[in-house]
């Protein structure tokens, strides 16, 4: 598919390449965005530092937990300290809206635009930024679901009402022991659905996201499409980038975009499609828009 030498940054400087983009986004016929984390921390979800102790300072202290990432592996020894733990974790990083408008700049670049979004992301920010949920394909989950741990059925449940009233009754670290959520099947705890193992539930309306994609890329197919890729890093490439190399490839109408600081690049065989800016997604949007 591509040569196994390593990708290349492409030439120019960063004012020029804007430009670049916001020509290809203007006579783009569709747009299909990718995103990764590195959009949701520009738009100011850091999992670390000042955000995470004015959050979690006392399970810092407490547990010597350092970010948030971390945390959400802790092997809590019960169940109440362990919902304790994510309720915060959901509410911060769900329920709340990001402390920077790039979500927002974002929708003003593709509104009147046919577009399509497909995300790594499970904040849940393209919605509340007022996405339309139709064109949006959260592959990896989503803060507000639950599902069975084992799990017995292929079923999700929303959890914004009782995460609410976790975050909010939650005493010393810990909630209520009437408030742990159980399968209402079989009775097992409740978990994230979070793509993290063999467990992971993909439920009714997983599956019609996932053919709402592929019917947008069928319906494109050969058009004059922006695949514009935002934040996306080496973590798992084979759901956004390598799928964006190869149907740039394979359509010589198709222009592949990528803002990603420190890690803006492209293999040989697209170079020449290719937009590849080295910046901070937020002042990249903001300037476009």
């Amino acid at each position: 598919m591509f040569s196994r030498i390593l990708t290349q940054k492409s030439t120019g400087n960063c004012s020029d390449k804007i430009k670049r983009l916001r020509d290809a986004l203007d006579n783009a016929d569709a747009v299909i965005i990718g995103a990764g984390a590195g959009l949701s921390t520009s738009a100011g979800f850091t999992y670390s530092g000042e955000r995470f102790e004015k959050n979690f300072g006392d399970f810092r202290e407490k547990y010597g937990i350092q970010d948030m990432y971390s945390g959400g592996f802790y092997p809590f020894e019960t169940l109440e300290e362990y919902w304790a733990w994510w309720s915060r974790h959901i509410m911060v990083n769900r329920y709340e809206r990001a402390p920077k408008p790039v979500y927002d700049d974002l929708l003003k670049l593709v509104e009147g635009k046919d577009y399509f979004v497909l995300t790594t992301n499970v904040d849940h920010q393209f919605q509340l930024a007022g996405f339309d949920k139709k064109r949006l394909f959260y592959t990896q989950g989503d803060y507000g679901l639950w599902q069975c741990s084992k799990p017995c059925h292929q079923k999700t449940y929303d959890n914004e009402e009782i995460v609410r009233q976790m975050a909010a009754e939650q005493r010393n670290m810990k909630v209520p022991a009437e408030l742990v959520p159980r399968c209402p099947v079989c009775g097992r705890p409740m978990t994230m659905n979070l793509r993290c193992d063999g467990t992971f539930v993909q439920d009714e309306g997983w599956y019609a996201a996932q053919d709402r994609y592929q019917e947008f890329l069928s319906e494109h197919d050969g058009a004059h499409i922006l695949f514009l890729e935002l934040g996306v890093g080496m973590n798992t490439p084979v759901i956004i980038k390598y799928p964006f190399w190869e149907y740039t490839r394979k359509n010589s109408n198709a222009v592949y975009a990528c803002v990603n600081l420190g890690q803006a690049v492209c293999p040989r065989e697209v170079q020449k499609q290719s937009i590849c800016i080295d910046g901070d997604i937020e002042y990249v949007v903001k300037h476009i828009a």
